[in-house]
């Protein structure tokens, strides 16, 4: 199976930034990608028909001979990862494992922040994995379910972008979190708006290149 491609999915663009890195890292790999432009966001509908739409996307690449799936999406890593698992004869990886561990190795003091889409952050995963990993950990997770069209609108280096960003961390204030979890395959494109709200002392931790 060796030359047989990777595949991955998302809902949109964002995956891309998982792809991107894969580029990097494995440049002699053929990459399948789908984003679903469709049906995005994925964030704010129920976790049962995100799964649904996850389970399709993850069909069609199959059906096309890849030898490995990438779900390049948290929310739909909540819905169908252990599904998937169990019913593709191909492994499949998520992105929440691996934020959650890297956060947990990068954190000095315990304090780590996750933001993602409505069901991502509902779904409590990053907060369960982080906790396993880290028992007296300390957690907080935001929803900013506006940074999604932010990027598919391809807004994200505009002043709009900044006065979103700003909006939606607002949560944060006085919060002693050393580290931030892009729970979300889209908020990369933001990073460096991020970062500069934050400042310099805040680590951020990018689930897809951890993946």
């Amino acid at each position: 199976m060796k030359n047989q491609p990777i595949g991955f999915l998302d809902s949109g663009v964002g995956g891309l930034t998982v792809v991107k890195e894969v580029m990097k890292r494995l440049p002699n790999e053929q990459i399948y990608y789908i984003g679903d432009s469709a049906r995005n966001p994925y964030g704010p509908r129920p976790l049962e028909e995100v799964k649904e739409f996850t389970l399709q996307l993850a069909e069609f690449l199959v059906e096309r001979g890849i030898k490995l799936l990438v779900i390049a999406c948290n929310t739909a890593t909540v819905a169908a990862l252990e599904v998937l698992e169990n019913e593709l004869p191909v492994p499949v990886i998520g992105v929440i494992e691996s934020g959650s561990k890297a956060a947990v190795e990068v954190s000095r003091n315990k304090n780590i922040g996750v933001i993602g889409t409505e069901g991502t952050i509902r779904s409590h995963d990053y907060e369960h994995q982080i906790s396993n990993l880290l028992k007296d950990a300390k957690i907080q997770s935001v929803a900013c379910p506006r940074f999604v069209s932010i990027v598919e609108k391809h807004q994200y280096q505009d002043d709009l972008a900044k006065q979103v960003v700003s909006e939606e961390l607002s949560p944060f204030e006085g919060s002693k979190i050393d580290t931030l979890v892009l729970g979300c395959t889209h908020y990369p494109l933001l990073q460096t708006i991020i970062q500069n709200h934050f400042g310099r002392d805040l680590t951020l931790v990018d689930p897809g290149v951890e993946t």
